[in-house]
């Protein structure tokens, strides 16, 4: 089967990609190795930024019928204090939340729609140089057996995320350092969190957020230094490392402990209210390797702190695709792969840098202890750190 692109991974940069391409007139494949609809460890918010982008895909309207309240107002929980500070307004809309097992679904549906042809859940075993392409083989199940596929494609997209091992793989770190940071998430219900805000939480060794979601959930999502997750539990009665993290958070944060006090843990999922992941691997990467392009958390990823992830994956799909449509195979792979990492690069190196410089502070108590007050005095402070993240920063027109 011949396809002008491949596209591996369904999230969201994946599924973006796919119906941009597929309405573009390109023969798409996008190949999925987990069944749909999947948890992820992810803090679920969409900028505002992102919501253009939502609209050009046609999930707008799907997206708003479903997400969480828009959210107005930005907060730093850190100790005993609680600062509250209006975020930047970038056009009409306002960001959202809306759980990955929903937004992947949508996302994925809308690539089908398109046009796109869906491998789920397949994965890719092999995947070589062929002429001026390349040829795959997927691995799937077929009417209860193991099957194979061979397919061809002119161009290959990576957007199977960090921490996948897919046909452009980042190196990954295995001795544990006890600097690495650990991931944490889950869903509370009966949370009394301001519907219209979404806090930062900064409590000894790491940061978190909280922001309603979909169906009257609240998402909290964390991550930990493995050093001091390890003390956490070295401290608590609780076996389960999340259960111990959240003590941690709940005695370490009033504004938490205060939104949590009546909440109880979504334990609908039978594997568990709590997922985990990591360490992540937050950095500016190349957007191009080996004649593969990379989108998503592949070609670059920001600390979680700024809650930016999805919509980074959502426009970095967007920055190549208008890309590869414009030059209809007139021009080579690599000068499309320099003109989007240029374009990546611009719309994203900002945030990344300065969501490290944020989480270098948070996770360090003495820090957040001497810029405390001066929050305190200046909370629109939260408001700048909100731009610089790039909340109202325009990537999609």
């Amino acid at each position: 089967m011949i396809h002008d692109a491949l596209i591996v991974g369904g999230g969201p940069a994946g599924a973006a990609a796919a119906t941009m391409l597929a309405r573009g007139g390109w023969r798409v494949a996008v190949v999925e190795k987990s069944e749909f609809p999947r948890r992820k460890v992810c803090g679920e918010f969409i900028s505002a930024t992102s919501i253009t982008l939502l609209r050009q895909l046609g999930i707008d309207d799907a997206f708003a019928e479903r997400a969480g309240p828009p959210i107005r107002r930005v907060a730093l929980f850190a100790g005993s204090r609680a600062l509250i500070a209006p975020l930047p307004r970038a056009s009409d809309d306002w960001g959202r939340a809306l759980g990955r097992e929903h937004l992947d679904t949508l996302l994925l549906e809308a690539a089908a729609s398109a046009g796109a042809e869906l491998w789920q859940p397949w994965r890719v075993t092999d995947l070589r140089r062929a002429g001026e392409g390349f040829a795959c083989t997927l691995t799937g199940e077929m009417s209860g057996r193991t099957a194979s596929k061979e397919l061809t494609a002119r161009t290959v997209i990576a957007a199977n995320g960090s921490w996948e091992r897919g046909p452009s793989p980042l190196p990954h770190e295995r001795d544990h350092r006890p600097s690495d940071l650990l991931a944490f998430k889950a869903h509370f219900r009966g949370s009394e969190l301001p519907q219209d805000l979404m806090p930062l939480l900064v409590f000894p060794g790491g940061y978190g957020g909280m922001v309603h979601t979909d169906g009257g959930r609240m998402s909290l999502s964390c991550c930990i230094r493995r050093d001091a997750l390890q003390a956490c539990r070295n401290t608590s009665a609780h076996t389960h490392a999340a259960d111990a993290l959240l003590e941690h958070i709940e005695r370490s944060c009033l504004g938490a402990r205060h939104a949590l006090a009546h909440a109880t843990l979504d334990d609908a999922d039978p594997k568990g209210p709590w997922l985990s992941a990591g360490p992540i691997q937050p950095g500016i990467r190349s957007g191009y390797a080996d004649g593969i392009f990379r989108i998503g958390n592949l070609a670059g990823e920001a600390h979680p702190i700024v809650a930016e992830g999805i919509s980074m994956a959502l426009q970095s799909a967007w920055l190549l695709c208008r890309h590869l449509i414009a030059a209809a195979g007139e021009r080579a792979a690599p000068d499309i792969a320099r003109a989007y990492e240029a374009d990546w690069r611009a719309s994203f190196a900002m945030r990344i840098r300065a969501a490290a410089i944020f989480a270098h502070v948070a996770v360090r108590p003495n820090a957040v202890a001497l810029l405390l007050p001066l929050f305190a005095q200046f909370p629109r402070m939260l408001t700048f750190g909100a731009l610089l993240a790039g909340k109202s920063k325009q990537v999609v027109t």
